[in-house]
Formats: structure tokens, sequence, C-alpha cells
């Protein structure tokens, strides 16, 4: 298992990618295993009706005790989508086998107290699943372990098959500027990425995305330090420069594209323009699945002390959606997945002027901002 894991993370063995997406990538398998309501239905029909036999005022009392479990797994942090999905339907399913069931038995023993206890609960089975599957992208997930534990996995695992070539370590910062032929520093390029993390800038670049795609990559940290410097001045150069920030979903990350064209050392006074890429609140709640959303008090806070400029650009929605304390990492999404959308923004904005759908503007003068409205 843990040795297809690495493979198809990596695709195959061509791709680079960090630890702490092979954290959520197992994360991700285990939780296709979870539980699902469904696996219970013909039992529970079994059972109710042997016990029915035996007393009939005890069947309320387990089809009770089976909804309140159907219930907290169809809002468990411990379950992707599709299960807590499942879940939601087994509800549904749930409620309508009560009512017809339930409805045949209370008048085969005429008893009106259990046609009411039946209709009742039937009708409240169908309600809260009906309830659930409208909030499944709401719900927000936590991880099943641990950083830690990943990486003793890791360390045991290479123990016995030897190294992963392509997992990444923790990005190093060399204080000492790197020599570069002045021929090089001579030409300037006509795209940049920047990231928010030095580990999604080392992953991108690892994987030669900037090769490929004849762009400079740099976080807003400073990474890679030892060529900072000289690439910045490189990148100055070039007046069609264009920038195009990818961050996580969290205040931090919302705030990629104001630091850009507020700070000094970046673009301030400069007019070129920066394309959002994402992640976006407005993309994770456009998708509604495949995400992986989290919550924590110190992102609520966080999102309540962003700035003006920031809070502005973003829909009462999505501030709404910040302030929850939500959040969603660029590193829960596999290498490939976010090289083929970072590839799909640059290549969407070739022409800025021409009427593409999937970008749109934000800002009028100056550093003019463009959105990615999807990620995928």
């Amino acid at each position: 298992m843990f040795a297809k894991a690495i493979a198809d993370i990596s695709a195959n063995h061509t791709l680079f990618f960090t630890p702490k997406q092979l954290l959520y990538f197992l994360d991700n398998r285990l939780r296709a295993k979870s539980f699902s309501g469904f696996l219970w239905l013909v039992p529970f029909i079994i059972f109710s009706f042997f016990t029915a036999i035996l007393s009939p005022f005890i069947v309320p009392l387990i089809l009770i005790f089976i909804l309140i479990i159907f219930l907290k797994c169809s809002k468990s942090s411990k379950l992707n989508n599709k299960a807590r999905q499942a879940n939601a339907k087994a509800l549904q399913i749930l409620g309508v086998i009560i009512l017809v069931g339930g409805i045949l038995f209370s008048i085969s023993v005429n008893s009106f107290a259990l046609f009411v206890i039946f209709v009742s609960m039937g009708m409240l089975s169908i309600y809260l699943g009906t309830r659930q599957l409208g909030r499944i992208g709401l719900v927000t997930q936590e991880l099943l372990f641990s950083q830690s534990q990943v990486k003793d996995w890791l360390n045991r695992w290479q123990l016995i098959n030897g190294s992963i070539l392509k997992i990444l370590p923790s990005p190093n910062q060399e204080n000492t500027p790197a020599t570069v032929n002045p021929d090089v520093t001579a030409y300037s390029f006509d795209r940049l990425v920047v990231c928010d993390t030095a580990s999604i800038a080392q992953l991108l670049i690892a994987n030669n995305f900037h090769f490929e795609n004849n762009c400079a990559i740099l976080s807003i940290t400073g990474y890679p330090q030892s060529i900072f410097d000289t690439t910045m001045q490189m990148l100055r150069r070039n007046p069609d420069l264009k920038v195009y920030a990818i961050h996580d979903c969290n205040p931090r990350g919302i705030g990629l594209v104001h630091n850009l064209r507020t700070n000094a050392n970046w673009f301030l006074y400069s007019e070129i323009v920066i394309i959002d890429i994402g992640l976006t609140p407005r993309q994770i709640i456009a998708t509604k699945r495949g995400m992986f959303i989290q919550s924590s008090p110190e992102s609520a806070q966080a999102a309540k002390q962003l700035p003006e400029e920031v809070r502005q650009s973003l829909s009462t929605e999505e501030l709404a959606w910040l302030e929850s304390g939500k959040f969603v990492e660029l590193e829960s999404f596999t290498p490939q997945r976010i090289i083929k959308v970072l590839q799909k923004g640059i290549t969407g904005s070739r022409n800025l002027e021409s009427d593409d759908s999937s970008l749109f503007l934000v800002g009028d003068t100056g550093n003019d901002m463009y959105i990615v409205q999807s990620f995928g």
C-alpha cells in the first residue's frame, strides 16, 4: 500500500513531492475505505424483524440508536465527503424503510402509538438525511494522523526498501549569494511565480516548472535565498512582467497579492499585472468537493485582522468563510494537480484583453489584479 501511494503521488516516480503532500495523500486513501452507512441497512432490517417479533416497543429504541450513528457519521470530520454523503443517503433510505415498514407493522399489531412513533421517526430521518446532503461541502475535516507519524513510517519503510528519491527535504535557506554569470543576469523573465511558502516554491523548482514554462519562481519568504536578489534585479528590467501568485487559502495566503503590491521589496509603485491563481475562498465555495477543508481558531482570528484593502476584494460569503476559521492548504493537492492548475492559469492569461471567462479583473489603476475563478 505504501509503495503504491508513493508511486501514485509521484505520477509513477516522475514528480517530486513534499512529506506533507504524502500525509494528505495517505489520509485521503484511508478515508476512501472508511465506513459507509449502506453496509448497515441489510443487517438492520434482519435484526429489526426478529426484534419486532419478540418485543415491538424495543424497535423504536433500536431505530433511534442507528439513526444517531448515521447522523454522526454524516457530520464526522474523520470521514471524507463521499462517506459522509453515503451516510446522509442512508438516513434517507432508513426513513423510507421506517415509514413503510413501521406503518404496516403498526397496523398489523393494531397500535396507534407505534404508528405515530414510526411516522415521526421516518419523517425525521428523511429530513435529517436531506439536510445533511446539503451541508456535506460545509463540513471541515481533521487529519487522521500527524506529520510526525508519517515521518516515522517513512523512516521505517526506507530502512527496509531504500531511499525514496522523489520526496523533498525541508527547504534550505542559504544565506550566501550564489555566483551568477553576468551574461545570464543581462536577461530577464516574462513571468514570475510567487508562492506564499518555501515548500511550494521548492516543489515547483524541483519539478523543473521554471524551465518548462520559462518563468522565475520565488517565495514571499525569499526562497531560494541564494539567488533571490539577483532574480529580482533581472525581473525589474521587464516592464511587461506578469506575476502569478499561488498560495494557501488562509489569511496569510489571501494577503499574498496585497503584500506584493504594497511591499517595497517587491512591486510597490510598479504597474505590473498580478494574476491570483489561488487558492481563494471563491474557488473552494464554487468547487464544493475534492477540497480538504480544515478549521482553527487561529485562522479565524487572523482573518478578522486582514487589511481593509484585502477585505474589500472579497465577497461577504468569502469573508464569512475565512472568519469561520476555515482554510485549505496547497499541499493537500498532488504535485500533478498543482502544476496543471498553474500551467492552465499561465496559458489562460496570455491575452488578458480577450473575453476569458476563467479570469476577472480586480482593481482599476496601477497594479491590476486578475483572479482565476476555478482551481482545477
